[in-house]
C-alpha cells in the first residue's frame, strides 16, 4: 500500500474519530481493531501495522483510496432524508432496488455526521446478536449482559446522545423476531432517536402482506414509519456518466458501453468501469 493511502486512510480515521466520545470509544466500534492500533496509527507509527490492518480500518470507516463515490439521484436523495431523520428524530423507511447505493450512502452520511450508527443486517441475527452489533457500533462493550440489559443499555445511551440516528440497513434480511425490536427501539425513543429502514422493496412487501395477515408487530411497524415507504428513483444513465468521469473513464464510447451494460446496477457500473481501466493500463 502506497504512503499516501495510508495517510487518506488516517485522515479519515481522524474524522472517524472526531465523531465519538474518545479515540478508546472509536476503537471499540471497530471489529478486530484495538486501541494501541488505533493509537499507532494516528501517531503516524506505521512500521508494525500491516497493510491488511490498514484495508480493515478503511473498509470499517467508510474510506476508500481506490474508488471515487458520486453523488448520485438517490445519494441526494437518501442523503436529504436522512438528515431530516437525524434532525427531527423521525422514523423512516427508505427502499431502493439492489444496487442502487443505499449501503454506500447510508456508510457515508455516518462517516460524516456524529451519531449516526448503521448496522448491515443479516438473516442470521438473534437478538443478542442485534443489540450487540448495536452496541459495539455505539463504542460499548456488551460481554456479560442479558438482552434486557443490553436494550436498556442502548436506550439510556441513546438518550443521553445528540440527536442521534440508527440505520438498519438491509433490514428486509431481519427475522420477524429481531424486527419486532424496531418498535420496541421507538416506544422507547420517539422524539429522542431517528431510526431508519433501508432494504429494497421486499421489505414493504413483507410488511403490506404482513398487515393482511394480520401477524403481529407489522401493522404497529407500518405505523410507525408513517404508512409510507420512502422510493428511491434507481441509476440513472447521468449518474454512470458523473461515475466514470470522476474514475478515470472519459471515453465516449466506453461510457456507452458502461450505461448499456450496467442495468441501472452501481455493483455492475463499478466492475465495467475497473475492466475498462484493466483494458488502458
Amino acid at each position: 500500500m502506497e504512503f499516501t493511502q495510508k495517510q487518506q486512510i488516517v485522515e479519515s480515521l481522524s474524522n472517524y474519530i472526531a465523531r465519538h466520545e474518545s479515540q478508546n470509544k472509536a476503537a471499540q466500534s471497530l471489529k478486530n481493531v484495538s486501541a494501541a492500533t488505533i493509537s499507532q496509527m494516528m501517531n503516524n507509527n506505521w512500521d508494525l501495522i500491516t497493510d491488511d490492518m490498514f484495508r480493515n480500518v478503511a473498509a470499517q470507516i467508510g474510506s476508500s483510496t481506490e474508488w471515487v463515490y458520486v453523488e448520485t439521484t438517490d445519494y441526494v436523495k437518501m442523503t436529504l432524508c436522512l438528515e431530516d431523520a437525524k434532525k427531527h428524530s423521525m422514523a423512516m423507511g427508505i427502499i431502493g432496488a439492489a444496487g442502487s447505493g443505499k449501503s454506500q450512502t447510508a456508510k457515508l452520511f455516518a462517516a460524516k455526521n456524529k451519531n449516526a450508527y448503521v448496522l448491515s443486517c443479516n438473516e442470521f441475527w438473534n437478538r443478542k446478536t442485534f443489540l450487540t452489533e448495536l452496541l459495539t457500533a455505539m463504542g460499548y462493550d456488551s460481554a456479560g449482559l442479558t438482552v434486557g440489559d443490553m436494550m436498556a443499555e442502548v436506550v439510556r445511551r441513546l438518550k443521553a446522545k445528540d440527536e442521534p440516528i440508527v440505520v438498519l440497513d438491509e433490514a428486509d434480511k431481519l427475522p420477524d423476531q429481531v424486527l419486532y425490536f424496531f418498535i420496541t427501539l421507538f416506544n422507547a425513543l420517539e422524539d429522542l432517536c431517528a431510526l431508519v429502514m433501508c432494504a429494497t422493496d421486499h421489505l414493504e412487501k413483507r410488511i403490506r402482506r404482513g398487515r393482511k395477515l394480520n401477524k403481529k408487530g407489522h401493522t404497529e411497524i407500518y405505523s410507525r414509519l408513517g404508512r409510507k415507504f420512502i422510493e428511491l428513483g434507481g441509476v440513472t444513465s447521468t449518474d454512470v456518466f458523473k461515475i466514470c468521469s470522476a474514475n478515470g473513464i472519459s471515453d465516449k464510447s466506453m461510457v456507452k458501453a458502461v450505461v448499456e451494460d450496467c442495468e441501472n446496477d452501481l455493483r455492475r457500473v463499478k466492475r465495467k468501469i475497473h475492466a475498462f481501466k484493466r483494458q488502458m493500463a
